[in-house]
């Protein structure tokens, strides 16, 4: 089923049901459809037909989520992208997804008037006077009712970007198979039923926030928005809209719980959360148990690419297990190979450390990155989706994650390839060598951290923190959280960097 029919089918069934709470203004789905079909509509006029992708650079609001299903009933593709990207970023994702419309807002007007196009696309802000076209302007002139075009389950829906090893954003198709799969999936999976309420915190840019909104869609249940997320306010809804289902990232957990406000919060309407994105701490996930008193606590191991891997709801008896395969997948453990030189049939034995590998045919996978066939091919080989995870099975077959092939920091769900921190780092005159890895950190999942062999010996941590917030090719939240200076980075007789040997406690650093 494609996604416009899915909406459609909801505002059928449920039409006066909510469908979405922003601040304290209330939508039900058929007001929601009003305005999807005005904008869908005005979209037309302006020229967006089937297959054409419209870039979206907003935060969780009403605007967002009626555009993402206006899009997809015109049966073009949903292209949002991280709002946090630096301008450089934000302009490779904009050239190469080749947009026909843009959608901003203030806080992206800046990257979007500074980007350089190869081909200009239509402008649309939410701001007044600012772009070709406004927001309220491109509604005003849409009409209330609009036919959805006929659409095939193989046609993409939206395209997701996400950081790869290289540091460079990669385009990644999915399709409306892909994400009414993985959408039912994700409902069975977290045991949601009709009418389940829940709390956009994650960004629709995100695979996560995504899948949120189209569960509660699909259940004619109440999606509350959250443009700006920060652990009082989210307090404050979950009590006022007695949200049923919560599906974060451990870092917003952490600060959920650690709020002194949350014992005067009625949370038990609360009955089922989720995480994934990064993994989450033992002492974080027994805090959960104890403080939300969850009938069902989910974690979640996926990607943007095949959106199931594994789930575990076992989490009282072992924090931290990713699980089982989800109800889609088959997965494998093979010998670990940074060149990408293993194949799907080298397994490695039971309690042997391997990477894990999911299989491309499921319903839930993609079938090749955006313009990138190189990617690809070094992803997908013999129909299976090598993860770059290395994970380790139990005595029971349950899975643990216990690092990555190339040492891809996951930090409050981002993907941050330490290889463009360090290039950024060794631009520094006062910067020998630079090598970025991850620590593990309860409310982030894994912090960056750099370790430095200083060139001049009146560096300071300060001195690097305001390098890397300047510099235009590092995303803010790219930049390492900690610092360590040391003598030397510790290499093997060929050259390559031990990182291992960098967690050491034997590392011999250097004081001023």
């Amino acid at each position: 089923m494609n996604l416009g029919t899915v909406f459609d089918c909801a505002v059928g069934r449920y039409p006066n049901q909510i469908a979405l709470v922003q601040a304290k203004r209330y939508y039900s789905f058929l007001q929601l459809n009003e305005e999807v079909n005005r904008l869908a509509s005005s979209l037309r006029k302006l020229g967006v037909e089937k297959r054409d992708r419209v870039m979206v650079l907003m935060k969780n609001r009403l605007e967002t989520v009626c555009l993402f299903w206006a899009i997809q009933k015109l049966g073009a593709i949903f292209t949002p992208i991280n709002l946090r990207l630096s301008p450089e970023d934000t302009q490779y994702c904009i050239n190469d997804a080749e947009p026909k419309v843009v959608f901003y807002e203030k806080n992206s007007e800046r990257s979007v008037m500074k980007a350089r196009f190869n081909e200009r696309p239509i402008l649309i802000s939410l701001e007044q006077d600012a772009g070709d076209l406004s927001y309220r302007e491109l509604v005003a002139r849409g009409s209330s009712h609009f036919a959805g075009v006929p659409v095939d389950d193989d046609d993409i829906a939206v395209m997701l970007y996400t950081s790869g090893t290289t540091g460079v954003p990669k385009g990644v198709p999915r399709s409306h198979k892909n994400e009414y799969g993985s959408t039912m999936a994700h409902i069975l999976q977290n045991h949601y039923e009709m009418f389940e309420s829940t709390l956009g915190a994650m960004p629709l840019y995100h695979t996560m926030g995504l899948r949120s909104l189209l569960a509660t869609c699909m259940l004619n249940g109440k999606y509350v928005v959250v443009p700006d997320y920060d652990a009082r306010t989210a307090l404050t809804l979950l009590s006022r809209e007695k949200i049923s289902s919560l599906y974060m990232i451990p870092t917003m957990y952490h600060e959920l719980l650690n709020d002194p406000s949350i014992l005067d919060h009625d949370l038990t309407a609360l009955r089922k959360i989720g995480y994934a994105g990064a993994p989450m701490s033992a002492t974080l996930t027994i805090k959960c148990f104890q403080m939300l008193k969850p009938q069902h606590f989910i974690n979640h191991y996926g990607s943007t690419e095949i959106y199931t891997f594994t789930t575990c709801s076992v989490l009282d008896k072992k924090p931290g297990c990713a699980g089982r395969p989800g109800i889609h997948q088959q997965i494998r453990l093979v010998v670990p190979d940074a060149n990408a030189a293993s194949t799907p049939d080298e397994i490695v034995p039971p309690g042997e450390v391997g990477e894990i590998i999911v299989h491309a045919g499921s319903i839930e996978a993609f079938k090749g990155y955006w313009n990138r066939p190189d990617a690809t091919r070094k992803a997908i080989r013999n129909n299976w989706y090598f993860t770059g995870d290395l994970g380790i099975l139990d005595k029971d077959g349950d899975l643990y994650i216990v690092g990555r092939v190339d040492e891809m920091v996951i930090s409050g769900g981002e993907n941050i390839s330490p290889m463009e921190i360090e290039e950024v780092l060794q631009q520094h005159p006062k910067v020998s060598e630079a090598v970025v890895l991850g620590e593990e950190d309860d409310r982030w999942g894994q912090i960056v951290v750099a370790f430095i062999v200083p060139k001049d010996r009146t560096i300071t941590v300060q001195e690097l923190d305001q390098f890397c917030k300047g510099h235009p090719k590092l995303s803010n939240f790219k930049r390492p959280r900690k610092y360590v200076f040391v003598r030397e980075i510790p290499k093997s007789p060929a050259g390559k960097i031990l990182r291992r040997e960098l967690r050491s406690e034997n590392i011999e650093k250097v004081e001023f």
